[in-house]
């Protein structure tokens, strides 16, 4: 799975025409699932509308070719609760929960937190304490793991805590870049939620559904080193940027590589092949500092019209309507109906605002044929 990242436009918008041209990269080189506004796809800088609008949107997309996880975990319970249900009506196919973060709590309140997101379908449990600050111990994990929607964990406490997991039947996602071929090889896990995939993600899958490939594996170790010597999604975002993937648009707190870093990452690039990367119309370029632009966040007055409905444009099939319920109650300005508890957007573009569908009851993602 990849960690996708989320591109931004200049005004600090959501890019989804940047953004599908990412997917569909990972598509072509076999990517399986991809997790949405997770870390690296900087879902703790979005709005829950557009975090919501993010999984609608790669599910509309792409939703028959790739899996599709919503990062809708949090540190407050019930926001991640509702975040959850919401994710699932607006499509996705699996959760990522992770446990309270700042607020920390007992092994009885991660667990009764966990399990709240686990009500509304199938989930995957993500344990980084170099985040949270906060281990999910092995007797966490086994007090869920008989949950009817426990799907696994992404786990991030390396390769002993992989192999004591899997050996007890619960499958395991490596967190750690740089050591997921061996924990997949050697220890047990099934896999690897991966940033580094979106940069080489057909040696990501080599490297997974392969036989055991120490060559590769040792040729993208300083890959992973760059990756993360500063903060995850420092690095990412930067190279993605480089690449012409991305527009050179940071949202705060994030910004950019050092020139120095920035120089060393296209020399590992070209030794690794730069055939194995995603790459814009200009190619690899180093960039200068001037190129990178900071933003707070989109531009909120005219959400969602300005900050999505644009991008959609001719992108989704004329006559098809995507109505994610009770998403925004701020969502009271013009352009969007106070009466009706959804909005939609609509992809034909022929109107001058979201459609009014009124109160949808059923709470599921709806496709609606004009």
């Amino acid at each position: 799975m990849t960690a996708i990242k989320t591109p931004y436009t200049a005004d600090g918008n959501v890019d989804l025409p940047a953004f599908d041209k990412i997917v569909e990269h990972q598509i072509a080189n076999g990517v399986e699932a991809l997790i949405v506004g997770g870390t690296t796809g900087e879902g703790h800088l979005l709005s829950w509308e557009e975090h919501l609008f993010l999984i609608a949107h790669t599910k509309a997309m792409f939703g028959s070719k790739i899996a599709i996880v919503g990062n809708t975990g949090g540190m407050c319970t019930g926001e991640a609760a509702v975040a959850t249900r919401k994710g699932f009506a607006a499509g996705m196919d699996c959760s990522l929960l992770i446990n309270p973060y700042y607020g920390k709590t007992s092994a009885k309140g991660i667990v009764m937190h966990l399990e709240n997101g686990l009500k509304y379908g199938p989930g995957i449990i993500y344990n980084v304490p170099g985040r949270t600050g906060q281990d999910i111990k092995p007797e966490i994990i086994m007090s869920i793991k008989d949950n009817a929607h426990f799907v696994g964990v992404k786990e991030c406490m390396g390769h002993e805590r992989i192999k004591l997991l899997s050996d007890q039947g619960v499958a395991c996602w490596s967190g750690n870049d740089e050591q997921c071929h061996l924990s997949r090889h050697v220890h047990g896990a099934v896999g690897v939620i991966s940033v580094t995939s979106n940069i080489v993600p057909g040696l990501m899958y080599k490297l997974m559904h392969g036989s055991r490939d120490d060559e590769l594996d040792s040729k993208l170790q300083p890959l992973y080193k760059w990756l993360f010597t500063e903060p995850n999604p420092i690095g990412v975002n930067t190279l993605l940027m480089q690449l012409g993937m991305a527009e050179p648009v940071f949202r705060l707190p994030y910004t950019f590589a050092s020139k120095e870093m920035r120089e060393e990452s296209v020399q590992l690039l070209k030794s690794i092949g730069l055939q194995h990367c995603p790459t814009g119309a200009k190619g690899l370029q180093v960039l200068a500092d001037s190129d990178f632009k900071h933003v707070l966040n989109g531009d909120d007055d005219d959400f969602p019209r300005n900050s999505f409905s644009q991008s959609w444009s001719g992108r989704v099939q004329q006559g098809t309507s995507l109505c994610i319920c009770h998403v925004a109650p701020r969502l009271t300005k013009s352009n969007f109906d106070k009466d009706s508890h959804c909005f939609s957007v609509v992809t034909a573009m022929q109107v001058p605002r979201p459609t009014r569908f009124g109160t949808c009851r059923q709470e599921r993602a709806c496709a609606w044929r004009g």
